[in-house]
């Protein structure tokens, strides 16, 4: 990639000479049900998915986004949730055919598609493959059925390990989403749990510690769960076990085998840019001359109306990151991964000197929080640990 030069921009904006890669997020909104600790915009639905409505819909938000997108190539697609599973291979198919008739798509790209097992969907792994798919993300969360029942989720053990074996028969890529710290769990439940996961070898687990999120059941319902030292076994136990069979933990909750880590979450965490369409999907996008924020607005039903008309209604948000902002953004990402970023992205991504942050770089390693190297932005162990804590650093 072609070093940008650092040209103060309009507004005091900065100028790039060259672009991050692009990677594309689909929303699909809907859901059996609503878990209570679920923090994300999904909906339950007690009918049928529209699928042709919500189609006509994708398509008219990414027509109208093409202009800011003209010519990049896309290294990968997220297609997420909700339930993205609840889809006909059908319309999954239609869906990637109208995204590769629209977009520059790289032969070799990501695409990976969430599912939940507990329902039908797990049969359509296959066709999903068949349209494209190459990376399924399941969301497993336990293999206990009391934990599954605590957590609001509709499958058990036994069909979590038939999905997980449905997923590996159809994409050589499966990404197992675990939790810990779960209602009434104890560390012998987060063994289990864990070494099951690992033994599948699926090349990717997201293991997750649960949170109770403002505007969730759970914070209005707090359930009992792990004190602040058994959470903290848990992780440790967690990490310990992964490095000793060769599980890499290349992000605050991502652990991988080589050559197994997320393209398309990488792509977050390194500040490159994403275009987000469906239903209160976001995207950050760069041009020469600015970084714009976009949001669609979240109601399934609004959006897909909207969306349509071609007028831009279906934009919750759109504007341009402001000057301050950029340095706390790029760190609020680059340093949730383990081996942190080289020092020169911050001004390939940003356009902006590492002179901008460095009395908050000074600070960070003056509280032993960030690693004094010369080359790379990385967290030390005590920082990593204390995540929030470093990233407040960059806050001003």
């Amino acid at each position: 990639m072609k070093k940008p030069t650092v040209v103060p921009g309009p507004g005091g904006r900065s100028i790039l000479s060259s672009l991050p890669p692009l990677s594309l997020y689909v929303h699909v909104p809907w859901c059996v049900r609503k878990c209570p600790y679920c923090d994300f915009n999904s909906h339950e639905l007690n009918t049928e998915v529209p699928e042709q409505e919500y189609l006509a819909a994708l398509q008219a938000d990414l027509e109208q986004a093409l202009p800011l997108i003209w010519g990049r190539q896309v290294i990968s697609v997220f297609i997420g949730g909700g339930t993205p599973s609840l889809l006909s291979a059908r319309a999954v198919d239609d869906m990637l055919a109208m995204l590769r008739a629209c977009l520059n798509l790289l032969p070799d790209a990501e695409i990976t598609m969430e599912a939940n097992p507990g329902t039908v969907e797990a049969g359509r792994f296959l066709d999903y493959a068949a349209s494209g798919v190459n990376r399924i993300s399941l969301g497993i969360q336990s293999f206990d059925d009391r934990a599954l029942k605590a957590l609001g989720r509709i499958h058990d053990g036994a069909q979590a390990r038939s999905a997980i074996e449905a997923a590996q028969a159809a994409v050589d890529r499966v990404n197992l989403d675990i939790m810990y710290a779960l209602p009434g769990q104890t560390l012998e439940g987060c063994r289990s749990d864990l070494l099951q996961a690992m033994d599948y070898q699926t090349g990717h687990l997201s293991l997750y510690h649960l949170t109770l999120e403002p505007n969730t059941v759970f914070a209005k319902y707090p359930p009992v769960v792990p004190d602040d030292d058994l959470s903290a076994a848990m992780q440790d136990f967690i990490t310990d076990t992964t490095a000793a069979r060769g599980w890499e933990r290349y992000e605050v909750s991502a652990y991988a085998q080589p050559g197994q880590r997320s393209r398309h979450n990488l792509n977050y965490w390194e500040f490159g840019d994403y275009l987000g369409i469906g239903p209160g999907a976001h995207g950050k996008l760069s041009f020469h001359d600015r970084i714009i924020r976009q949001a669609k607005i979240k109601n399934p039903t609004s959006w897909m109306q909207k969306a349509v008309r071609r007028d831009g209604s279906h934009l919750a948000e759109d504007r341009a990151v402001q000057w301050k902002e950029l340095g706390f953004e790029f760190m609020l990402n680059a340093l949730r991964l383990k081996e942190g970023v080289p020092r020169s992205s911050f001004i390939e991504r940003t356009g902006q000197s590492i002179l901008a942050i460095a009395p908050a770089i000074d600070s960070a390693i003056s509280k032993g929080l960030l690693e004094p190297d010369k080359e790379r932005l990385r967290a030390t162990e005590l920082g990593w640990r204390f995540l929030n804590d470093l990233q407040a650093e960059f806050l001003d």
